[in-house]
């Protein structure tokens, strides 16, 4: 079983920044595909975001493609989302999951094994 921890939400003006952290506690973080998703008040839960386990492929929801960068630190057992010029429409609670084929990339919510408890982003006009 594996603990999902996100953090680095909060309130910030729209055209600003923000990097979002994941930490796990799983002893095998390495063997984990790991995946953003976002849910806005009254919307679905969305991708946004994956990366496999060493971190070599990447994959984004077109919708934050050129603002988003996922990475990895497998040392530290950290997965990270930098968003860059924030708009209003990111305002979303940001959830971070993982997967254990760590080869894979999918943005379907039901690939995903474990999730985090998710950290708000609100974004100001």
């Amino acid at each position: 079983q594996v603990q999902l921890v996100e953090s680095g939400g909060g309130l910030v003006q729209a055209g600003g920044s923000l990097r979002l952290s994941c930490a796990s506690s799983g002893s095998t973080f390495s063997n984990y595909a790991m995946g953003w998703f976002r849910q806005a008040p009254g919307k679905e839960r969305e991708f946004v975001s994956t990366i496999t386990g060493n971190g070599g492929n990447t994959y984004y929801a077109t919708s934050v493609k050129g603002r988003f960068t996922i990475s990895r630190d497998n040392a530290k057992n950290t997965v990270y989302l930098q968003i860059r010029n924030l708009t209003p429409e990111d305002t979303a609670v940001y959830y971070c999951a993982a997967n254990q084929q760590w080869g894979v990339l999918s943005g379907r919510r039901d690939f995903y094994d474990w999730w985090g408890q998710g950290t708000q982003v609100t974004v100001s006009s």
